[in-house]
């Protein structure tokens, strides 16, 4: 073979790394789906903001067939490692985003890993103390707070689950029901704002029908450390439709704010 194909070849595979690549844009999004879902879900959101910013969007351990595999630090280790795997390909800012229970993990993977350069919340959900504090879920987690401290927290047991107007139970380890429970614990979502390891663009982006809505920037928003791009958006949608056409439009244009002078 001569050298002049031989070059061209390398040229065409550099071209086509992902690295190279990725230098095409200048930012990438993880963006996690809600309770009981998967990343269907939120496809079509990803690909509505897919000019501006890659997207990966991940199967979460609370999505229909994963039931709650694993607990929220083993979950927030797996965003971590899409945020690696994006850092790895070139790309200068990674965003963690999330519909409902994802947005919850977004803000708490900011709060316990701390290396993404922005959050982005969408209809943000899983209010663990809103659920414990009404009576909701409060002999599950008392029962599940008792077989961990009894050094049964690998012992599984029906346990409940609450998404937005639906609930059931769900046969589960106890420590994993309590990691996602605890009133005090990672899914928290004010308690994750509270502590960010550093101030990052953050976007709240919720449904003016959103029951959540009523708490205003207050319930966790504004708990994060301040960042002159960090936004409150309220959108005229319901928990779900906030992925449509208004909260993508948000979206759009808070992406397209961090750019600007």
């Amino acid at each position: 073979m001569s050298r002049t194909p031989l070059l061209l070849l390398l040229v065409l595979a550099m071209l086509s790394s992902p690295v190279a690549w990725a230098a095409d844009k200048s930012c990438a999004i993880v963006l996690m789906h809600g309770k009981w879902g998967n990343p269907r879900f939120v496809a079509g959101f990803g690909e509505a903001l897919s000019d501006l910013c890659e997207y990966e969007s991940l199967e979460m351990p609370w999505s229909q067939r994963r039931n709650y595999d694993a607990d929220y630090t083993e979950a927030l280790a797996e965003i971590a490692r899409q945020v690696t795997r994006f850092r790895e390909q070139g790309f200068q800012r990674v965003i963690v985003a999330g519909h409902s229970f994802g947005a919850n993990a977004a803000i708490a993977y900011m709060a316990n890993h701390g290396d993404a350069d922005g959050v982005m919340a969408i209809g943000p959900g899983h209010t663990p103390e809103i659920f414990y504090e009404r009576g909701r879920t409060r002999e599950s987690v008392d029962q599940a707070r008792a077989m961990v401290n009894e050094g049964k927290g690998e012992e599984t047991s029906g346990f409940h689950d609450i998404n937005q107007d639906r609930e059931q139970k769900i046969r589960m380890r106890a420590r994993i029901y309590l990691s996602y429970f605890d009133p005090d614990g990672i899914g928290n979502m004010g308690r994750s704002a509270d502590g960010f390891y550093k101030a990052v663009p953050f976007a709240w982006i919720i449904g003016t029908s959103d029951r959540l809505s009523r708490g205003g920037p207050q319930y966790a928003h504004a708990r994060a450390p301040e960042h002159p791009k960090s936004a409150y958006l309220e959108v005229a949608a319901d928990h779900v439709s906030v992925l449509d056409a208004p909260g993508r439009q948000a979206a759009r244009e808070w992406l397209l704010s961090l750019d600007a002078n």
